[in-house]
């Protein structure tokens, strides 16, 4: 039996968690009629918040009290530490309730739709073999098969949307079947020792976790891709005592905290109750400083983990005002997704394990659209406008790429097109969303491509090369990916630019 294993952290200095402690605090955050700073509240974090006059924070509900005395800068940091638990809370238990419930998976049949709501910006040119696992009672075997596939991954993420890939194609996994063992650090029923018929075990970093397959399916091969779909539907998920020909160990039902339609409004609706949740079921790490500094902010709210949600015995903020600094926020992030050299700053930092990754890009990815690759399996560039305008669907638009200027993937590459604030696919009746590999695309004559994002397919253009769109005022957004990319290569690569169609 393998046990994989992940990089330790990396040491950061504790300045963001001292920055919270002295600065965000200590500043602006007084009381309306002007009144004093809250230093002397919170030299001892234990204490319970004190009321809204001198914290910005009371244990009435928000109808009983005017907007609290919180700074702004207080609630965009809440909101910033606070938004990847979220997002991925979000994502994972949607995705359970889709399923029926948790210890299941679900193999894709098709390619995903207009109809798919679970997560922002899915993407149209792989198969999922999606599982949501609950791993508090026992470990969960998954029996993987062989994949009949140029590429292939498994992606296993927590609440805390720190991204671990075990199983790639990349470096030659998938070539014979294996079972792989999950749990995490609160797993009852398992010692750690190796069991029988295991291939592998790999920690995962919470208790509730989505373990998901990317399986190319070459779509444009018919008989290739009914046999790939049949592979992934024999991916299945089994507990330890059931692997092991025993009884099942009964599961105590959980009480998940409500999902939110979107991100925003859990912050507006039940952000302590989501986050209490999430701590019970996450692992923190006591040297890495992005945990101490959410266990710090929350328990000063009288959040920790361990404990039990008492609405009563916790501090209350106003839900208005975080819900409108997240929405600010969410807005704000997604405006800079345009922004090149950003994005071009955090893509090594996208998707990855905890210690290698910030602060910074984890918001980034949670607001724009969670659980996707690390940059060795996947990269996102930047796709925006020649004038630098934003793209909306009251105009029409093409994409050149000549032979020499095709993204440099190693598997394969796709142009995928949403709607700019939701990140859904945009309906229509072909049921085209992206251009590429396994969506379909026809390349010139000369080896280079022209796609169009337009409301009418124009006069010669190839039905696999049009993106179409209604013609209405919707901001839009498009995404590349590049599987398994040329490293060496991709420095020296530049996104196409996306021209607007004179009308």
């Amino acid at each position: 039996m393998q046990t994989m294993t992940r990089r330790a952290p990396a040491c950061f200095a504790f300045l963001l968690l001292s920055a919270v402690l002295t600065g965000l605090w200590l500043s602006g955050c007084s009381n309306d009629d002007g009144g004093k700073t809250v230093s002397a509240q919170h030299e001892d974090m234990t204490a319970a918040p004190q009321g809204a006059n001198d914290t910005g924070v009371d244990n009435q509900t928000d109808t009983d009290r005017p907007d609290v005395a919180m700074s702004d800068e207080f609630l965009k940091d809440l909101v910033t530490r606070s938004y990847q638990y979220v997002a991925m809370y979000n994502v994972n238990n949607k995705f359970a309730a889709k399923l029926g419930g948790w210890n299941a998976c679900e193999a894709d049949t098709a390619l995903k739709d207009h109809t798919t709501r679970e997560i922002a910006r899915p993407n149209n040119d792989t198969l999922y073999v999606s599982c949501l696992l609950d791993l508090r009672t026992e470990p969960v075997i998954l029996k993987i098969p062989a994949f009949d596939t140029d590429y292939a991954s498994l992606m296993i993420t927590a609440y805390d949307h720190y991204v671990n890939v075990p199983l790639s194609s990349r470096v030659g996994d998938f070539t014979k079947p294996l079972t792989l063992l999950i749990y995490s650090e609160r797993t009852q029923n398992y010692d750690g020792k190796p069991v029988e018929g295991v291939d592998e075990v790999f920690e995962a970093t919470g208790d509730f976790v989505s373990a998901v397959f990317r399986v190319m399916p070459h779509g444009q091969d018919k008989d290739r891709f009914a046999k790939i779909v049949e592979q992934m539907k024999s991916v299945t998920p089994v507990t330890l005592n059931t692997f092991r020909g025993k009884p099942a160990v009964p599961v105590e039902a959980a009480e998940f905290p409500a999902v939110g339609e979107t991100d925003v409004a859990v912050f507006g609706d039940n952000l302590f109750e989501v986050m209490q949740f999430v701590f019970n079921h996450t692992t923190f790490s006591a040297d890495n400083p992005e945990d101490q500094s959410i266990l710090a902010l929350y328990k000063y709210f009288g959040i920790q983990p361990g404990d039990t949600f008492d609405p009563a015995k916790v501090a209350s903020i106003n839900k208005r005002r975080i819900r409108d600094v997240a929405e600010r926020i969410q807005n704000e992030t997604l405006a800079s997704s345009a922004d090149e050299e950003k994005m071009a700053r955090l893509q090594p930092k996208m998707f990855q394990p905890k210690g290698e990754t910030d602060l910074e890009t984890l918001l980034t990815v949670s607001v724009f659209g969670p659980i996707g690759l690390p940059q060795e399996e996947a990269v996102y560039p930047s796709v925006s406008t020649a004038d630098g305008e934003p793209m909306n669907a009251m105009h029409d638009y093409v994409l050149h790429m000549p032979a020499e200027d095709l993204p440099p993937a190693g598997a394969f590459w796709s142009l995928t097109l949403y709607d700019l604030k939701n990140g859904f696919f945009i309906p229509n009746d072909r049921k085209k969303y992206s251009v590429g590999e396994n969506a379909g695309m026809k390349l010139d004559d000369d080896g280079g491509i022209s796609i169009y994002i337009a409301k009418d397919k124009p006069d010669g253009v190839p039905e696999e090369n049009w993106l179409p769109i209604e013609r209405k005022d919707l901001d839009l957004s498009l995404t590349m990916r590049l599987y398994v990319p040329d490293l060496e290569k991709l420095p020296g690569w530049s996104p196409p630019k996306v021209e607007r169609v004179t009308e």
